[in-house]
């Protein structure tokens, strides 16, 4: 079955950077867009960053614009979030998933399997 494993998180400074990494199996990897989520603490899961199927294409939440930057390996089956510049308002547990659907891919509901998070604290 599709799994999604997600990595690198962590206890950082603001100002810091992480790199995550999102380890897929169990799908023909290339053909799925994969999108990053984050939930804070008594918060609604939002969203972060999008990456389509080729790479081609990325999309991302004005509150991470600049600062973030998604990029996947084919080969590795893998999707990276590299983030830069971290304040302690990204503290969350990011997510990767798999998209069903290119269109509103903000929305939860463009995707359906999600990986168990990983933790990213940023202290001030």
């Amino acid at each position: 079955q599709v799994q999604l494993v997600e990595s690198g998180g962590g206890l950082v400074q603001a100002g810091g950077s992480l790199r995550l990494s999102c380890a897929a199996s169990g799908l023909a990897f290339r053909n799925y867009a994969i999108g990053w989520f984050r939930q804070a603490p008594g918060k609604e899961r939002e969203f972060v960053a999008h990456i389509s199927s080729s790479g081609g294409s990325t999309y991302y939440a004005d509150s991470v614009k600049g600062r973030f930057t998604i990029s996947r390996d084919n080969v590795r089956n893998t999707v990276y979030l590299q983030m830069n510049s971290l304040k302690p308002e990204d503290t969350a547990v990011y997510y990767c998933a798999t998209a069903i659907r290119s269109w509103d891919i903000y929305d939860l509901k463009a995707y359906d399997a999600w990986g168990q998070g990983t933790q990213v604290t940023v202290s001030s």
